[in-house]
């Protein structure tokens, strides 16, 4: 049986991605019995200013909020950290009181797994506006139409899942497919929600999994030595 770190859920940005990521987790371990899975505490907090408007417009940093929400979790017993929300990884510096499991390093991780020579990134504002994927990324980075996918993830986030809202991202995703990108990243914890790989041409990158796959190998503990 594996042995895991307590883990602490930055989360509520929104709250359906990360009752995803949670469930994301659950699905991730090769479990016999409840005691096989890690100990998760979550802090969902929709009330984290709004991670666009201070990318975009110079509005309230959501820094101090998540810097808070971290130490809190740490304090509850948390040992290691992650965030199921791209856009606030651009204020992740502030989150320094555990070790911290960076989405976009996990999401890049995964596609250069297929040896892309660009990587295409359906994101919202602040993802773009900051760069973090093509900050983070060996190979150049196209990024997605703000004025498809911003609706398309608000949309989401109000609860519509529907075709047509699908539909608007996987033309975003074949957009980015025939401008050179030999992968797409899902880089909003929206997008998975409503798009799959079923919809993609390409690889794509679901980036809540691939934190998910990247916070349960970190959180996992060397395995005891039989004596």
């Amino acid at each position: 049986m594996a042995r895991y770190r307590t883990i602490g859920v930055i989360g509520g940005m929104g709250p359906a991605a990360t009752a995803d990521f949670l469930g994301r987790l659950v699905a991730g371990v090769n479990a016999a019995s409840d005691t096989d899975h890690p100990r998760v505490l979550v802090d969902s907090n929709p009330h984290v200013p709004d991670r666009n408007a201070a990318a975009l417009t110079g509005a309230d940093s959501p820094g101090p909020a998540l810097a808070a929400m971290g130490a809190a979790l740490v304090a509850q017993g948390a040992q290691l950290l992650a965030m199921p929300c791209n856009a606030a990884h651009g204020w992740a510096d502030a989150i320094t009181a555990a070790p911290f499991v960076s989405m976009i390093d996990a999401a890049i991780a995964e596609a250069m797994a297929h040896q892309p020579r660009c990587i295409g990134v359906l994101g919202v504002g602040a993802t773009l506006a900051l760069d973090l994927y093509g900050r983070a990324s060996p190979v150049p980075v196209l990024n997605g139409d703000l004025c498809v996918v911003q609706p398309a993830v608000n949309a989401i986030k109000a609860g519509d899942r529907s075709d047509a809202v699908r539909e608007r991202l996987a033309g975003e995703a074949a957009r980015l497919a025939a401008a050179g990108a030999d992968v797409v990243i899902a880089a909003c914890t929206e997008v998975p929600l409503a798009l799959t790989q079923a919809d993609v041409a390409v690889p794509l990158i679901d980036s809540t999994a691939a934190l998910a796959r990247a916070t349960l190998a970190a959180a996992r503990l060397p395995d005891r030595v039989q004596p």
